[in-house]
């Protein structure tokens, strides 16, 4: 009997540990170098201009030419702190604790952080 209960629990172990992986390898950013990385491992970042849980973006047309979004795919779902919004283009972004997030066109490389502070409204995305 004993032994049956400690196959189920570390059954059941297993399998919460795989389901908390499949939900980290979902969400559309992680943490590097202590800031938000796209998938692509290059920083991200948040926008003064954008209104927390608005739904929207303030930096559109060439201004996203430059601090492109941080693209929702269709298919992609909200999860944890991760909210997607829809752009005045109709695309759609993703947003972290309501922020839309972007990444700056200048960063050449992962680890780059060179949009960080930029005319004092663009910051790195923090977890």
């Amino acid at each position: 009997m004993k032994f049956l209960s400690r196959t189920l629990l570390a059954s059941s172990v297993a399998l919460m540990t795989l389901a908390g992986c499949a939900a980290l390898s979902n969400a559309p950013a992680k943490v590097s170098y202590g800031v938000l990385v796209g998938p692509n491992g290059m920083t991200l970042y948040t926008f003064d201009k954008d209104v927390a849980h608005s739904g929207k973006s303030a930096c559109n047309g060439p201004c996203a030419s430059n601090w492109p979004p941080l693209a929702a795919a269709p298919g992609d779902r909200p999860s944890g702190d991760f909210s997607i919004i829809t752009r005045d283009d109709g695309s759609q972004q993703w947003a972290l604790k309501g922020q839309p997030v972007y990444y700056w066109a200048k960063d050449s490389k992962p680890g780059d952080m060179t949009g960080d502070g930029f005319n004092k409204v663009w910051h790195t995305a923090k977890p």
